[in-house]
């Protein structure tokens, strides 16, 4: 083995168990009563950019939950890599559901259970232990690097493009690494083009305050189908949408975007 994957290896418990200190802390930021909660799942995060050896690490405050930002800046010449992720986890509820305790570790198998395994507090923590052991091993790091990691991803993340915006020469950088992307089925990097966006509505109907007896029910109005008449109101049989604005600021893709789209011939097959 190189001397990083022996590094790797003879760390593996230290970094499992450091990623399980992370996960008992449950940083729900839905819930006002978990704020407490949430800056210490910040606060775990900036001491384990500390370890590695960042030589800034601090959080950032924003109207709500903090930010983990930190830096390392010492490969003169070399491209800056930003590594986003987020803290904030969801909800357990209905606890009834789960086989273990929500925020208690627990190994079954090959995998490790907990809210915030997999989304985003262990994706993250790979990038962390990764980062260490490369400072450790070479006692340095390929790349400028730049952390950032937010507490509202979860909730929509609402003061985010004014804090990126705030901070925009301190974000500055030639790439970005995220959780979402991965490999496809023939093992090439996904790189994407764009991500779609979530709308969130609640729609109440009222007809009658009443039941209505069966035989007579046909000839009155009936909720479910204004439901369907409403939702059905939303969009053509073709899928463009007739909502007002809701195409204002999308931006075309350019003659090479399209051209370069049209050339992947095997897109049905390698979708994930």
């Amino acid at each position: 083995m190189t001397k990083l994957e022996t590094y790797i290896t003879e760390n593996e418990g230290r970094f499992l168990e450091d990623l399980k200190g992370w996960l008992r802390i449950p940083s729900i930021s839905t819930l006002p009563e978990h704020v407490t909660d949430i800056r210490r799942a910040a606060e775990y995060a900036v001491e384990q950019l500390k370890h590695i050896g960042f030589e800034r690490a601090e959080l950032i405050q924003t109207m709500r939950n903090p930010l983990v930002y930190g830096e390392w800046l010492k490969a003169p010449g070399k491209p800056t890599l930003l590594i986003y992720g987020h803290y904030d986890v969801q909800p357990v509820d209905p606890v009834e559901l789960w086989n273990t305790p929500p925020f208690e570790p627990t190994i079954r198998g090959d995998n490790l259970y907990c809210r915030g395994a997999c989304d985003d507090k262990g994706q993250t923590m790979l990038v962390f232990k990764a980062l260490e052991s490369l400072m450790t091993v070479n006692g340095t790091l390929p790349v400028n690097v730049k952390v950032l990691i937010e507490g509202e991803e979860e909730v929509g993340s609402p003061h985010f493009e004014a804090i990126a915006a705030k901070y925009a020469p301190l974000l500055r950088a030639d790439g970005c690494l995220w959780e979402g992307s991965g490999f496809d089925k023939a093992d090439r990097p996904i790189l994407s083009l764009g991500t779609k966006g979530l709308l969130y509505v609640q729609l109440d109907v009222q007809a009658m305050n009443v039941d209505a007896h069966s035989g007579t029910a046909s000839f009155l109005p009936s909720a479910a189908w204004r439901l369907v008449q409403a939702l059905a109101s939303l969009r053509t049989p073709e899928g463009h949408v007739r909502i007002p604005g809701f195409y204002d600021g999308v931006i075309t893709p350019s003659e090479a975007e399209c051209a370069a789209i049209a050339a992947q011939t095997d897109m049905d097959e390698q979708q994930m």
